[in-house]
């Protein structure tokens, strides 16, 4: 194949999660995954800088892609809504870009190295959230819980998504989302 197929990243993350499901991520190596794809090893790299990135492409742009729409809402809500907001409006955005297959999931569960690169994911974007809150004026430690909690509902209106098959909107499984944590709340 040419290196410059515009569909090899695909078929990387498709190899990826194939051989992730039928192996284990730990037990696959980048040339497996690059044979699979029909690549060299070499030509891997220009794609991904490492295995574990071939299922978190992309997301390195999310936290301020978050941060930009915090700063560009509008005056009048609660930080809270104010991040919500923010997020549904990115999450739109994502899932226009990610598979939404409960493989991808499955493999990031039960790998404790993916289930931290989660973490670290989830941590830039409540950082990046508090930083906007903040700069729109909201006071220290209101930005902060409320950026904590927005992860959280993100977090989750994320897995509604992947459970929908896609099939439903993520501001509805944002709204969802949000709607069982004012339940919970009382």
């Amino acid at each position: 194949m040419a290196r410059w197929d515009p569909g090899t990243a695909d078929r990387l993350r498709k190899a990826a999660l194939e051989l992730y499901a039928e192996h284990g991520y730990d037990a696959v190596t980048i040339t497996q995954i690059a044979e699979r794809a029909g690549i060299t090893r070499r030509s891997y790299f220009r794609y991904f800088p490492d295995k574990r990135e071939v299922l978190f492409a992309g997301s390195e742009q999310l936290p301020p892609a978050v941060g930009e729409a915090v700063l560009a809402a509008e005056e009048g809500e609660s930080p809270l809504q104010t991040a919500l907001t923010a997020l549904a409006e990115v999450g739109t955005r994502v899932t226009q870009l990610v598979d939404p297959s409960p493989e991808r999931r499955a493999i990031i569960a039960a790998t404790p190295e993916l289930r931290e690169r989660e973490r670290s994911k989830a941590a830039a974007i409540t950082a990046t959230i508090q930083d906007a809150l903040e700069r729109r004026g909201t006071p220290s430690g209101q930005a902060k819980m409320a950026a904590q909690v927005a992860t959280i509902v993100f977090g989750d209106a994320f897995d509604r998504w992947i459970d929908a098959a896609g099939k439903q909107g993520f501001p509805a499984c944002l709204e969802t989302a949000a709607a069982t944590l004012r339940e919970a709340c009382g």
